[in-house]
C-alpha cells in the first residue's frame, strides 16, 4: 500500500509539474486564444500576433540563416536580404494569405487589409529575388518562382491542396528556406547545405506534429472531458490546459532552440 499511495502522489505531482511548467514550459494563463502566444482579451494586438506567428516565424527564418551560413564565406548583406525575402513571403503573405482561408484564427482585421498586406509582401519578397538574380546568377530564378508558387499553393491550398500537407510543409518551410539560402550564398547548393535541409524537413515535420492537435485543441475544442486512472486507483481528471501543456512546451522549446543554434553559427562566423 506504501508504494502504491506513493506512485499516487507521484502520478498527481507529475500532472501538477505540467500544469506548474517544470516538464519544459509554462501553461498560458489562457487556453481560450488561438496559440500559446496569442492569449489574453481580444484586439487589433492579439490579432497582429495571432497573425504573424512570432515564434514560428523566427524559427522558419532561422533555418534561412543556417541555410546560408553552412558555406565558407558568407556574404552578410546577401544573406540578410535573403532573411528579409523569408519574411515578407513566409512572416507576412503566407500568413494572411492562410488567414483568409476560413479565418482559423478568428481575427477581426478586414479582408482588404489581409489581401493588400500579402500581396505586398509577396511582391516585396519577388522583387528582392528579381534583383539578387544580377548578382547571383540566373539559377536564383527558380526558387524565387518556386517560393512564389508555394507561398500562394501552400496557404490557398490550390493545386487541389496537394501541396497544403504535412510533408508540403516540411518541405516548403523546412528544406526549401536551407536550399535558398545555401544558393544564394555559394550560386550553387554544397552538400552540407542538403543534410541541412533533411534535418530542417524532419525537425518541420515534429513541428507539424505537435501543431496540429495542438490547434485543434485551442481553435475548435470546446471543452475536454476525461481523465486518467493509475493502476492504484488513483483518478486524475483531464483538461485542456493539461493536454496543451506539453504540446506547446515542447513547440516553444523546440523554437528557442533551432533559433539558439543559428545564433551560435552567426557567433562562429563573426569571431573566427
Amino acid at each position: 500500500m506504501g508504494d502504491q499511495s506513493r506512485a499516487g502522489r507521484r502520478g498527481l505531482s507529475d500532472v501538477a509539474a505540467v500544469r506548474a511548467g517544470r516538464f519544459g514550459g509554462r501553461v498560458p494563463a489562457g487556453t481560450d486564444g488561438p496559440a500559446y502566444y496569442a492569449t489574453g482579451r481580444r484586439g487589433i494586438r492579439r490579432d497582429v500576433v495571432a497573425l504573424l506567428h512570432p515564434p514560428y516565424t523566427a524559427w522558419h527564418l532561422s533555418y534561412v540563416l543556417l541555410g546560408g551560413l553552412v558555406v565558407r564565406s558568407v556574404h552578410w548583406g546577401v544573406l540578410g536580404a535573403t532573411v528579409l525575402a523569408f519574411f515578407l513571403a513566409v512572416g507576412v503573405a503566407a500568413h494572411c494569405l492562410d488567414e483568409l482561408r476560413g479565418r482559423p484564427l478568428d481575427t477581426t482585421l478586414p479582408t482588404w487589409t489581409l489581401v493588400t498586406a500579402a500581396a505586398v509582401a509577396l511582391a516585396g519578397a519577388v522583387t528582392i529575388g528579381v534583383v539578387g538574380v544580377e548578382r547571383i546568377g540566373p539559377g536564383l530564378v527558380g526558387f524565387v518562382v518556386v517560393g512564389a508558387v508555394l507561398v500562394l499553393g501552400y496557404n490557398l491550398e490550390l493545386f487541389g491542396g496537394r501541396i497544403h500537407t504535412d510533408l508540403g510543409f516540411a518541405l516548403a518551410w523546412g528544406a526549401f528556406p536551407v536550399l535558398t539560402a545555401a544558393y544564394a550564398q555559394a550560386g550553387d547548393i554544397p552538400p552540407a547545405a542538403v543534410a541541412l535541409a533533411v534535418a530542417a524537413a524532419l525537425v518541420s515535420g515534429a513541428q507539424r506534429a505537435l501543431s496540429t492537435p495542438a490547434r485543434m485543441l485551442r481553435r475548435r475544442g470546446a471543452r475536454v472531458e476525461g481523465s486518467v486512472v493509475m493502476k492504484d486507483g488513483t483518478v486524475i481528471p483531464l483538461d485542456r490546459a493539461t493536454l496543451l501543456a506539453p504540446l506547446e512546451a515542447t513547440l516553444r522549446l523546440l523554437s528557442w532552440a533551432v533559433m539558439a543554434l543559428a545564433l551560435t553559427l552567426v557567433l562562429a562566423h563573426l569571431w573566427r
